[in-house]
């Protein structure tokens, strides 16, 4: 479970489906910013989280197979979402986000050789993602749109920036001598060398999932460079200038430069890979190069770049089933909210039905059904359990269960009152007779409040109860459910006071302590005034809050008796007013 918990995190937080929707919508911020945010840094952090622990928990079921099937699902979906799009930025945010999900396939599958190919591919993506999200913004500079619809001939007009561009789009299309090539082959050597099903089936995801990325990569060089049939050439109002273009340059002659010089990537590479074991000697033997010769990696390569050519080639036809396509998480969550919110509406309909009785009905059939079998179950009655531990519990028990079938049965509402009181005060005698006369003083004090708040209610309400009376079978069931929710609160209580079978080593130091750094014999007063002096302190506060209550009760009666008499403002706010 907690393994599944992290990578939840590091799928949120590197926009793993299903929670992908919000690195599109994050594409408002300028497009240096997203170069360095959703190409180099941020959207990573989940990516890198899963190398570092992959390590040492690759080979468990529990982590590589949802890191694997969320990853090509990632893959899949956002390569065939950025062919639907027509703002050139979106088309790169999906495009991070299949891009996403391939590092996580890479990193979270174990072995040596995935793990080369995903400190490949780590490097690729910064070096071909960020440069476009900066050619991006070059051009929405000096054109005044991203949308590629309206964009025509700008390989004429921007030759420098289209020349970048093509470059970088085809280092994360796969082309050599790019480092998108070199990482990419790594990858499908990875898991064609190994011949097992389970290594068969995952090359087989990433070849789909970069057939797509060969597609997105050409749908993003035609729509920003291509001449459109039919179209004016796009103006250029202003001509970018060597500050915008000198960092599209240093990324993408960073990825060429790497593409050709493979050893240095494969040495940067091995430092985190050589934490894997090697499963035989060709695998410990395994170097990123850019040349490994005719092989099932390079089929699958050229397999990528042909399948991706020809989806760009029917590229109408494409995005209208892209953008048909039921792959919309926004869709689903937007969905799934309104879903929520009608089922809310129905049971707060059946639940929220304004009976006090149904509430508290409500609450004593979950104490009955769930912690009385739980305690028949786990729990054991104490062998040394009594009556009484003092002759005074008796009749103070005695009267508190009096007033409580008394108030029953009680029809006016001022005796009712009286006889919650009694309930309230016996149960504060029995604090005294246990030794507890600070938490009895209080029961008093919560209880002499309480009674002044009611006796004011009341003066505005009937003096007797004018509710119709129920039916017998509601009674007969309200008095079950009562006394078998009191008998089941009751035996719980002494089931758990009998439940603690070592001394506890916290009340020990309290009673060690009372004497000597309290100054109290009484261990319970001791708590309360000086151990626990802040939670005192708090329970004071509301004291004070209740007695404003009652205060404010008082006044409001007296302010309404005067403005219903006609005779002016009430005596108390006139004081208030000066």
């Amino acid at each position: 479970m907690a393994l599944l918990l992290i990578l939840l995190g590091a799928f949120t937080k590197s926009a793993q489906l299903p929670f992908h929707p919000w690195l599109p919508a994050a594409m408002v911020a300028p497009t240096p910013v997203s170069a360095y945010l959703h190409a180099a840094s941020m959207v990573k952090a989940g990516v890198y989280l899963v190398a570092r622990l992959s390590p040492a928990f690759a080979d468990l079921a529990v982590w590589w197979v949802p890191v694997v099937a969320v990853g090509i699902g990632t893959m899949v979906v956002g390569g065939w979402r950025a062919l639907a799009e027509t703002d050139l930025k979106r088309v790169l945010a999906f495009g991070t986000v299949s891009q996403l999900g391939f590092l996580m396939v890479l990193f979270g599958a174990g072995g040596r050789i995935a793990a080369l190919a995903g400190i490949g591919m780590l490097l690729a993506h910064g070096l071909f993602k960020a440069p476009l999200f900066m050619i991006v913004g070059v051009i929405d500079h000096a054109t005044g749109t991203r949308d590629l619809r309206r964009l025509s001939g700008l390989r004429h007009s921007m030759p420098g920036v289209a020349a970048a561009g093509v470059l970088a789009a085809a280092s994360m299309a796969g082309l050599p001598p790019l480092i998108g090539f070199v990482g990419k082959e790594t990858a499908f050597a990875a898991f064609l060398d190994e011949g097992d099903s389970r290594s068969w089936a995952i090359a087989l995801g990433l070849l789909a999932g970069s057939v797509l990325t060969a597609a997105y990569s050409a749908r993003f060089v035609w729509g920003a460079f291509g001449a459109k049939a039919g179209k004016e050439p796009t103006p250029v109002h202003h001509a970018p200038g060597p500050l915008l273009t000198a960092p599209v340059w240093l990324c993408v002659v960073g990825g060429l430069a790497l593409g050709l010089a493979a050893p240095v990537v494969d040495a940067l590479a091995a430092g985190y890979a050589d934490r894997y074991v090697p499963a035989d000697a060709e695998q410990a033997g395994y170097e990123i190069a850019l040349w490994h010769g005719l092989g099932l990696p390079l089929l699958f390569s050229a397999i990528a770049i042909g399948g991706g050519l020809l989806l760009h080639r029917h590229r109408k036809r494409v995005r209208t089933l892209a953008y048909r396509s039921p792959f919309s998480a926004q869709n689903g969550y937007e969905n799934t909210v309104a879903g929520l919110e009608r089922v809310a509406v129905v049971v707060t309909g059946r639940s929220q039905v304004g009976s006090l009785p149904a509430y508290l009905a409500t609450i004593l059939v979950v104490v009955v059904v769930l912690l009385a079998p739980a305690t028949l179950a786990g729990g054991a009655w104490p062998a040394d359990q009594v009556l009484y531990h003092e002759i005074a519990q008796v009749p103070l028990g005695i009267a508190v269960v009096v007033a409580a079938i008394a108030v029953v049965r009680e029809r006016r509402r001022f005796t009712a009152v009286l006889l919650v009181g009694v309930i309230g005060y016996g149960v504060g005698g029995l604090f005294v007779v246990d030794g507890a006369p600070d938490l009895a003083l209080a029961q008093f004090l919560v209880e002499t409040l309480s009674l002044v708040a009611f006796v004011f209610v009341l003066r505005r309400l009937p003096s007797h109860f004018t509710e119709q009376p129920s039916p017998r079978r509601s009674q007969v069931f309200k008095a079950v459910l009562a006394g078998v929710g009191g008998i089941v609160v009751a035996g719980v209580a002494v089931v758990l006071s009998g439940a603690r079978v070592a001394p506890s080593s916290t009340s020990g130091q309290f009673v060690a302590l009372a004497p000597e750094g309290a100054g109290a014999d009484n261990v319970i007063a001791a708590i309360l005034v000086d151990f626990r002096a802040l939670d005192t302190v708090g329970e004071i506060g509301v004291l004070f809050v209740a007695a404003a209550g009652v205060a404010s009760l008082v006044l409001a009666t007296r302010y309404d008796r005067g403005r219903d008499s006609g005779q002016g403002t009430p005596r108390h706010e006139k004081d208030v007013l000066g």
